[in-house]
């Protein structure tokens, strides 16, 4: 299996992909998506966690908005993963994220999630390598857990933004008042580790495969939500799912 090396993976739509065609069909898929999130919620059979990684402003809240904020919010849990508190530390690393995984008939949306405990805490050293091998495997026996014994199907997303986008938009988090609210005085420094984070997430991707990782190109965030909408209605529309008939 070939290793994926961000540095080689571009970071927008290719060239002859037009945005207005493609916002039109994104609006299709969306309405599709809308239709069969009830149907996986009704089955009751199949459930979907969807991991989003990616750097900082790369786009994972926007993204959560457009694609997911329309469907029913009885059928989509989205949880966020912040700095551990004092009770998680006190439990293994898993801990905290398996209280989130979601149940059959469930869409679960984690805005970060188990990988930041084999990225942030290798960038600022935290942990060693033989820590992060340890954890790396024990996130692949928690992942075969949920697909195996719960039916749960995960779709691993990496949001690639390019450093110039990256910068842009953190910028823009300073000089504009409808974004000020997103800005950190910590996410300057921490882009300026931009390297070392590739380097911890391409060990991820290599470490972490029995699942596939899907890059998904980010500085254009219609082409982004195009293709997560996409990948999402292809996973659903893959389970064959149908309405339950009358209750006996």
């Amino acid at each position: 299996m070939s290793k994926i090396k961000l540095g080689k993976i571009k970071t927008r739509a290719p060239k002859d992909m037009d945005e207005d065609t493609t916002k039109k069909k994104l609006d299709g898929i969306i309405s599709e998506l809308d239709d069969l999130q009830n149907l996986l919620y009704a089955e009751h059979k199949h459930s979907i966690l969807v991991v989003l990684q990616g750097m900082d402003a790369s786009g994972k809240d926007g993204l959560i908005r457009n694609v997911f904020g329309t469907m029913n919010p009885q059928g989509v849990k989205v949880q966020s993963f912040k700095v551990p508190t004092e009770e998680e530390l006190a439990h293994d690393f898993l801990w905290r994220i398996h209280r989130h995984v979601p149940e059959k008939g469930m869409i679960q949306v984690f805005n970060r999630s188990h990988y930041e405990d084999v990225l942030v805490t290798r960038v600022h050293g935290m942990i060693d390598d033989k820590t992060a091998a340890r954890r790396m495997e024990a996130i692949n026996h928690f992942e075969q857990l949920l697909t195996q014994h719960n039916n749960t199907h995960i779709l691993k997303i990496y949001l690639h933004v390019s450093a110039e986008e990256q910068q842009q938009r953190l910028t823009e988090r300073v000089e504009l008042q409808e974004k000020m609210w997103k800005y950190n005085a910590n996410d300057f420094a921490e882009a300026k580790l931009r390297d070392k984070y590739v380097k911890y997430y391409e060990a991820a991707f290599d470490h972490c495969n029995h699942i596939p990782w899907h890059i998904i190109p980010s500085d254009q965030n219609w082409y982004k939500n195009y293709l997560v909408a996409s990948l999402l209605r292809d996973t659903l529309k893959g389970f064959k799912m149908k309405y339950p008939g009358l209750k006996k």
